[in-house]
This record gives C-alpha cells, sequence and structure tokens, in this order.
C-alpha cells in the first residue's frame, strides 16, 4: 500500500478519536522504531524519545515471550502502548478518562480502519515498476498505406454503409451520470428511548446527514443499513439527531428492539451506509 496514503488513514483516526474522547491528549502508531502516524500535537522529539524507551524495555522482556501492553499510571493521567497487529498504538489521557471506553475504542477503530483502507487501496510490490513495449517495425504496413493513397486517387463506386459504419458515426448519446458509492461511516451506538420514539427509526449524528445530502443534492435519503463489526446487518428508518449538543460526537441513538437484532448495545461501533434509491 502507498505509505501516503496509509499515513493519512491512520493519522485521520487518530485525530478522530480525540475528538471523540476529549481526555486523550495524545496519541501515535509506530512500528519496527518508526513513526507510522502521530497527532498534530505530540512533538516529534517525544515520539521518539517515547520508542527509545520501549525498544529498551522490549529487549529485557525476550525472556518472557515478547511484550503486547506497557501501562504507566502517573498522578494526572496515563501512558497507555499496547500491540494492534504488527504495530504499537500509544495513548496519553487524562485520570478522568474512562480507560475502558478508550482500549474499546482504539482496538476496535483502528484495526476496523486499517483493514477498510487495505480494500480500498491494495498493495503494490515494491519493486513493480510501469514499463513500456516499443513498437516492432513493420516495413509491409507502410507499403500498404501506398497502396491505399494511389488507390483513393480512382472514382469510388458508391455503396450502401455497413452496419459497423451507421454503429460508427451514429450520434453519441451521453450517459445518465453515476451516482457516488454511498459512503461508510463508523459512529458509536446510543440508547435511544421513550414513550413516542418509533423502534424502527435511528437517530444520526446531523453533521453526517449534511455530509450526504451535499453528496447527492436532490435525491430524498430516508433509510440506512446498519452493520456491525461481527457482521450483524439490518436496515431502518433515520431521522437527524434532536440533542444539539450530540452534533458531531459520531453517535446513533438505537432503539432496543434494532439493537437486538444487531446483537449490540450502548458504546458498540456500527457501521452506517446511506440507501440511495
Amino acid at each position: 500500500m502507498n505509505n501516503e496514503v496509509y499515513s493519512f488513514a491512520l493519522k485521520s483516526t487518530l485525530q478522530e478519536i480525540q475528538n471523540i474522547i476529549p481526555d486523550v491528549s495524545n496519541s501515535f502508531i509506530f512500528k519496527d522504531g518508526k513513526i507510522l502516524a502521530k497527532d498534530e500535537t505530540t512533538p516529534e522529539k517525544d515520539v521518539n524519545r517515547t520508542i527509545d524507551a520501549f525498544d529498551a524495555i522490549t529487549e529485557k522482556a525476550d525472556i518472557i515471550g515478547g511484550l503486547e501492553a506497557v501501562t504507566i499510571q502517573g498522578a494526572n493521567g496515563r501512558v497507555n502502548i499496547a500491540c494492534m497487529n504488527d504495530f504499537y498504538l500509544t495513548t496519553v489521557s487524562s485520570k478522568e478518562a474512562d480507560e475502558k471506553y478508550v482500549n474499546t475504542l482504539t482496538r476496535v477503530l483502528i484495526p476496523a480502519i486499517v483493514r477498510l483502507v487495505e480494500k480500498i487501496h491494495p498493495a503494490l510490490p515494491d519493486d513493480e515498476t510501469l514499463t513500456t513495449v516499443e513498437p516492432e517495425p513493420v516495413e509491409d504496413e507502410v507499403a500498404e498505406e501506398v497502396a491505399e493513397d494511389s488507390e483513393s486517387d480512382l472514382p469510388a463506386e458508391e455503396t450502401a454503409p455497413t452496419e459497423d459504419e451507421e454503429e460508427r458515426f451514429a450520434p453519441e448519446v451521453d450517459p445518465e451520470p453515476l451516482l457516488p458509492e454511498p459512503p461508510v461511516t463508523q459512529l458509536i451506538v446510543e440508547n435511544l428511548g421513550g414513550l413516542l420514539v418509533p423502534s424502527d427509526t435511528v437517530r444520526i449524528d446531523n453533521e453526517v446527514i449534511a455530509q450526504w445530502n451535499d453528496l447527492y443534492g436532490d435525491k430524498k435519503l430516508h433509510e440506512v443499513n446498519l452493520e456491525t463489526l461481527s457482521g450483524k446487518t439490518t436496515r431502518c428508518k433515520f431521522k437527524p439527531m434532536k440533542n444539539s449538543k450530540q452534533t458531531g460526537k459520531g453517535v446513533i441513538g438505537i432503539p432496543e428492539k434494532i439493537q437486538l437484532t444487531l446483537e449490540t448495545s450502548k458504546g458498540e461501533l456500527v457501521m452506517v451506509k446511506p440507501i440511495v434509491e
């Protein structure tokens, strides 16, 4: 995979994690002593210092079969380094942060984004290069062109156009513009209940709905597909969030009935895709 695409995807994911959990102040990802991605607020020298310290710890840990995670607890917060796939994610959070929530979000969101980017932008071999093939000289073709030019001076017989000629000179008709592929958005489940709340309708972040409207213009969107990370899916109606304080938080309100169908609950992640008809 192109390193720039990979790094951009990871960096964007780190920024989204800090937007969702403000108590996470710094985050970065490294592999084999090299920085893969970091948030905008973390100085590179601090990242390199952390990587050097971690490498020193892992050397001591070889006798116990390697190191999967390190957590450093301080008076004002904690530093957590966790192994994910073949790289390490580091987060710095305040003591008010919900450690279980932070771990759940990062351990699910980061690998999911990596798999998604790998599907969209598959890896190419490092030594793959584009080559051009030089055309072979064909002297016979030159002779044929001279003969054709000579024959063009003779009066041509009028013949009816063939089917191939009719198709060739038929006026082109502009095809109907294709709609963009519906985007997939990951949102965090929130409980949605009440006496007048319909059991077949979810509430979605207003910013997400605005992006869909910008993408599809006059197309009316009424339903969405929901899918959990375990593969459970369902189709349902949607409306925007009523609570303006939840705008931009990346959440989705789901009634209990739909949660049972998806076998999910508050705090879990679901993938949401609009249905365009």
